[in-house]
């Protein structure tokens, strides 16, 4: 009896206990855990570093405001509001269609031959005024011609560009971001067209093409 006893197997060797199991369980959901909260930081910072990237792209100030500005802008007279009523053209933009008054007036004489206004001519009593920009923009050329009159360019939004000549005490060179309204230079007299006298050629391209100013500006 006692050797049939002493056979038995032991309750304590058939389930013999770990004292390490739980706490490893716990260390590997541990692990996991952070492991998850590590990722959706890197994430975070990630996305966040590329909206940042974006938003510091935009922040070339001259560019930035003169584009804005630009798109919410229309057309202003070339010199200041306030002489409008002192103003007059003196020669029209040339249009085929335009009554036989306003061509006639639209028309100048050099060296004995009629030639077509591609602009319009502004005069204000004969006395020199400040010229300034109608749009804001990028000048794009200061040309200097005695003879015909020193001449601005100026490019806008949209492929638009307008010029200023006629004009002496410029202001401006190439390459200048300029704002609606800043003052370009004073309008003088040029041997090309002196009948005009002391006068502003404004004219106004879109896409290259020449434009009726007075199509856009209510003078």
């Amino acid at each position: 009896m006692r050797e049939e006893q002493s056979n038995k197997p032991s309750q304590k060797n058939k389930n013999p206990k770990k004292p390490w199991f739980w706490p490893l369980i716990y260390a590997g959901f541990s692990v996991a855990f952070i492991g998850m909260i590590w990722g959706y930081n890197v994430y975070v910072d990630t996305d966040t570093a590329g909206e940042s990237k974006w938003t510091d792209a935009g922040k070339d100030p001259d560019k930035v405001t003169i584009e804005t500005n630009a798109q919410a802008e229309s057309m202003k007279y070339p010199f200041k509001e306030t002489l409008l009523d002192s103003m007059e053209i003196v020669q029209h933009f040339y249009d085929m269609e335009a009554d036989e008054a306003t061509r006639e007036k639209s028309l100048l004489v050099f060296d004995q031959t009629y030639k077509a206004s591609t602009g319009v001519s502004l005069s204000m009593n004969g006395e020199p005024f400040e010229v300034v920009a109608a749009m804001s923009g990028k000048v794009e050329e200061v040309n200097l011609d005695p003879f015909m009159g020193d001449e601005i360019v100026l490019s806008h939004v949209d492929g638009m560009q307008t010029k200023y000549r006629s004009v002496t005490g410029i202001l401006v060179k190439a390459g200048d971001q300029v704002d609606q309204g800043q003052a370009l230079g004073t309008a003088t007299e040029n041997e090309y067209n002196p009948t005009a006298g002391v006068h502003l050629q404004f004219e106004v391209l879109k896409e290259g093409v020449l434009v009726n100013p007075e199509s856009l500006l209510a003078f």
